[in-house]
């Protein structure tokens, strides 16, 4: 239910869907590591496959950097490719994607977007459209030289003309660089020369403003999708046009998610999958390093309120019988009434002290590792009834009121019977209870590199 290529990490990543209805992601890639070089560890994009976006089978390296002196000689980053009919009269696609060439003087990443054709469907056979770049940062409204940024660009088709509209990731030269994260908007009538136009979105509080998605509604309205930063999750905005005006929703996915995408799910319904992070050294006290790709939420947009998230149905499939026994992956349902504390891993087998728990009081909801360490929280809009909560290796959801609202990643604890225990009246602690839990079945159990997922910790 998670996936990384074999001994790599996935950061940033597309979504496609093949004529036989196989799915593909590609994604950038890199070793584990806890010191970061943009330059030399994002190179690539790794490709998988999948038919049901849950088990995915990796299919090696489907996209590199340029030659020396081109502008993606260094590192290519984000992506987006999509379908494009009109390639020489043949079925398709169109890629635009972020090209690095070097440093500025002050050690910024020199970006700009680039494209790339092929005219095949499954992610594979790409040609660059020329050597320079197709659309670079306007200096009118976007910084260009340190602290720049014109990454992450998606393309979608203009619902005021017939041509498109793209959208990248930039800052705002015209605010302070610590709150100058926007999206930037360009047109073009035929993909290869773009217009740059001042920002789409500059909310004026955001450092940056990455991983842009614009995905048009059944009723003609826009939903736009962005990280905020590079770790306090993603947000949303809607639009009656692409042109706004825009409203901010706030927070779509909880903080540890990133990079979203949409696609329509064997089902048919609209999902967003999503990033999520490890730790170096797979341990409580490592650094937070680039992730994995999590599994598939259920996209809900109402007319008349904020976008959420929610557990999709099309992961029961993977989901065993009811058990109060200890499982390492699983998921589990409590409803609530007060303060309540679930524990769900122990300090070791058969132990009572709890090593990781999920504890709710009403708004507040919190996890906790080892000796009630907090690591991570979040203030719900209104108390919750009803906690959804799931453990798959070290990562770790938390639904409230079937909303997803909280993420994190605890390397602690051995597998123990879920147990909660309430609060009764005047503070006093009730009795503990247990919490049946449903085993989750890893599509991949027998994985055994540095992107397996987590089998917690030896038993000795």
């Amino acid at each position: 239910m998670r996936y990384a290529p074999p001994g790599l990490c996935l950061n940033d990543f597309a979504l496609l869907r093949d004529e036989d209805g196989t799915y593909v992601v590609l994604h950038l890639q890199g070793p584990w590591t806890a010191e970061f070089d943009h330059l030399r560890m994002e190179t690539s994009y790794g490709r998988a496959t999948s038919t049901d976006l849950v088990r995915w089978q990796p299919q090696g390296t489907a996209f590199g950097n340029g030659l020396p002196g081109r502008f993606d000689e260094q590192a290519v980053w984000t992506m987006h490719p999509f379908r494009h009919g009109d390639f020489r009269g043949r079925p398709g696609m169109a890629m635009f994607y972020t090209g690095v060439c070097g440093l500025t003087p002050g050690g910024w990443p020199v970006q700009s977007v680039g494209l790339a054709y092929s005219d095949r469907t499954d992610g594979t056979g790409w040609r660059r459209h020329g050597t320079r770049p197709v659309v670079e940062a306007d200096p009118r409204w976007y910084r260009t030289g340190e602290r720049m940024g014109w990454r992450d660009p998606f393309v979608v088709r203009d619902d005021a003309s017939d041509g498109w509209v793209m959208v990248v990731c930039a800052s705002d030269a015209s605010l302070p660089v610590e709150v100058s994260g926007c999206v930037a908007l360009a047109t073009s009538d035929d993909l290869e020369h773009w217009t740059v136009h001042p920002p789409l979105i500059s909310p004026g509080d955001v450092d940056e403003l990455e991983c842009p998605v614009l995905e048009r509604l059944d009723d003609g309205s826009w939903l736009l999708l962005g990280s905020i930063g590079q770790t306090r999750g993603f947000e949303a905005w809607t639009a009656p046009r692409l042109r706004g005006p825009w409203t901010r929703r706030g927070p779509l996915g909880p903080t540890g998610s990133y990079a979203p995408r949409v696609i329509a799910a064997p089902d048919g319904a609209r999902v967003v999958l999503h990033t999520t992070p490890r730790r170096v050294g797979l341990t409580d006290t490592g650094d937070r390093c680039r992730g994995m790709l999590a599994q598939p939420k259920l996209l809900v947009t109402p007319t008349d309120a904020a976008p959420r998230l929610e557990w999709w149905p099309g992961l029961n499939t993977w989901l065993g019988e009811e058990t109060d026994h200890p499982t390492p992956h699983a998921v589990g349902d409590i409803g609530i009434t007060g303060r309540v504390e679930i524990t769900l891993r122990a300090d070791s087998p058969g132990g009572d002290r709890p090593a990781l728990a999920v504890g709710c009081d009403g708004k507040n909801l919190w996890a906790t590792g080892l000796d009630g360490i907090r690591l991570g929280e979040t203030v719900l809009t209104e108390p919750a009834a009803t906690l959804r909560i799931l453990t798959i290796g070290e990562y770790v959801e938390v639904y409230a009121d079937g909303v997803f609202v909280l993420s994190t990643l605890s390397y602690s604890g051995h597998p123990a019977p879920w147990t909660a225990v309430a609060e009764e009246g005047e503070g006093a602690i009730g009795r503990e209870r247990a919490v049946p839990v449903r085993p989750i079945r890893l599509p991949d159990p027998d994985r055994d590199d540095a992107s397996a997922i987590w089998p917690g910790p030896s038993p000795r």
